[in-house]
């Protein structure tokens, strides 16, 4: 008797204790197109922009602009993800997310994992993608860090001489960080890294001075290490960290005695090397949400499936596995909501990129 009423439980809430995601909102669709796209930034480099290959799931807002993302196909662990809308034209919206262009896009990055729930509002004046609701804390740490710049820009343009710029720099290089190691997530400090340590941006050469003597970078390195052990923000972190520290100690002896050879072909490997590790971590992490998305679907779905990637029609798919049309189409039509997408090109290119 015990068994059987094991079993009921079992049938009855089995699924529910699969670990599940819901990310839901409110667009404007009288400025926006309809799509909305969801991605996950493995490379904190790449913050800004819009990148064909993050995106890992697209949904259509409704006549009211309402949407929302669920599955479990996301990962335990803190990640960086971004839900992103553009007005992109259909016939050149590939490119644009390939090469990071479009002039009109708007987007909001967040952390979160597999069993978040959040709710992105429309705030004031029906502005999108402007606050977070979440019951996980880590969640809106990169709105908090954005209103902290905020101030930091109204600081360093009161006053646009050398002296002030000077500073600015000691106070809020120690403020961004100390604000960053209270939130109590390294993610949210690589946010504040990427920033400070911008190459393109006026404080890269106080962050190389501050490099020299400030300890934080390595204890920064230590928190990834303990938080995120085999998170591939942490071997890009300790790799940039290595080489930049690396540049300085060679800077700081006689240059006559130093083989710039040797020096550039090392960072040249050590570059080579990390791009090839970060191809592998991502095209390894599309594997793993491959075969994750494959196991939400029975196994004659994945048949069903797989001659699609093969270019098979109905016709086709009903006459190699002895089925009717109509059961195609039913299994078809299931495959097509388990993985969120709606047309057999959104599935290829899901499963092809």
């Amino acid at each position: 008797m015990k068994i059987h009423l094991y079993v009921i439980v079992f049938i009855c809430f089995g699924n529910s204790a699969i670990a599940q995601h819901r990310f839901e909102g409110k667009i404007d669709t009288e400025r926006w197109q309809s799509d909305v796209f969801l991605s996950v930034i493995d490379d904190y480099r790449t913050l800004e922009g819009i990148h064909d290959e993050q995106i890992i799931s697209k949904t259509t807002a409704d006549a009211e602009g309402f949407f929302q993302f669920n599955g479990n196909q996301l990962d335990p662990e803190h990640k960086i993800y971004k839900l992103h809308v553009d007005n992109c034209t259909s016939f050149n919206q590939a490119s644009n997310h390939f090469d990071g262009h479009c002039s009109d896009s708007r987007d909001i990055l967040f952390i979160a994992k597999h069993n978040d729930t959040i709710s992105f509002p429309l705030s004031f004046d029906a502005q999108m993608f402007c606050d977070i609701d979440s019951s996980n804390p880590k969640t809106a740490a990169f709105i908090r860090i954005d209103s902290l710049k905020e101030d930091m820009k109204f600081a360093y343009s009161e006053f646009r001489s050398k002296a002030n710029r000077q500073l600015n720099n000691k106070k809020w290089f120690k403020t961004l960080q100390e604000f960053g190691k209270n939130l109590d997530e390294p993610l949210a400090e690589l946010y504040i890294y990427s920033f400070l340590s911008d190459r393109s941006n006026q404080f890269h050469a106080y962050y190389l001075e501050d490099l020299k003597h400030n300890s934080y970078y390595d204890e920064l390195l230590d928190r990834l290490k303990e938080k995120h052990p085999n998170s591939p923000y942490t071997t890009q972190y300790e790799t940039e960290l290595t080489s930049d520290q690396f540049i300085l100690n060679s800077t700081s002896q006689d240059h006559s005695s130093i083989n710039w050879t040797y020096i550039l072909i090392g960072l040249l490997i050590v570059s080579a090397v990390a791009n090839l590790w970060f191809v592998f971590l991502v095209k390894n992490n599309k594997k793993q949400q491959h075969l994750e998305a494959k196991e939400q679907l029975t196994a004659q779905e994945q048949n069903v499936l797989e001659l699609i990637l093969d270019h098979y029609t109905n016709k086709d798919i009903a006459e190699a596995l002895f089925i009717s049309v109509s059961t195609v189409k039913t299994h078809i039509n299931n495959v097509y909501k388990k993985l969120s997408v709606t047309s057999r090109d959104e599935l290829k290119s899901l499963f092809n990129s």
